[in-house]
């Protein structure tokens, strides 16, 4: 169970982190080079799917580190702590969801920003993107270290076996 839950976690949150990045340096980037009509036919036709891609993978990478917490409540102190500030962080990838994206999310499919407010949202849509993924980034080292604190920790004095 302990080397499903750490290859799992790692591989789902890294996996998580690296789309985040890609969609920053390669689709912001695209977006931006896009006259405003250009943006919103786009996000008219591929905004869908983004979202539910963002929505499944986001969810399946925030419970990560709330189901190591889980696993490591009762035995694993150390590790317990970790995952606990990896979740919470996790947990703060959702928050500027709901605080931003949602809403500016809702202005892009509504098609109404003009050239100059579509520039001004991207470059702001960009530095909120980059605030959550350094949360992602700190989400992901505790969940390191919890992974880490899992494989060598002690259950109640008694030393972990393979």
């Amino acid at each position: 169970m302990k080397h499903f839950l750490l290859y799992s976690s790692l591989t789902v949150y890294s996996i998580f982190l690296g789309s985040q990045i890609t969609e920053g340096v390669l689709l912001v980037t695209y977006w931006k080079s896009l006259s405003a009509n250009d943006f919103h036919a786009y996000y008219r036709q591929f905004g869908p799917g983004i979202g539910q891609f963002y929505t499944i993978l986001t969810v399946m990478a925030v419970l990560m580190p709330v189901a190591v917490s889980v696993y490591a409540a009762r035995r694993f102190p150390t590790a317990l702590k970790y995952s606990l500030l990896s979740s919470f962080f996790a947990l703060l990838v959702i928050v500027s969801f709901y605080v931003y994206f949602r809403g500016t999310n809702e202005l892009f499919y509504a098609a109404t920003l003009t050239e100059v407010e579509l520039r001004e949202e991207l470059i702001r849509w960009g530095k909120w993107h980059w605030g959550r993924v350094a949360f992602e980034i700190l989400s992901l080292l505790f969940l390191v270290l919890s992974l880490t604190a899992l494989t060598g920790e002690t259950t109640k004095g008694v030393p972990l076996t393979q």
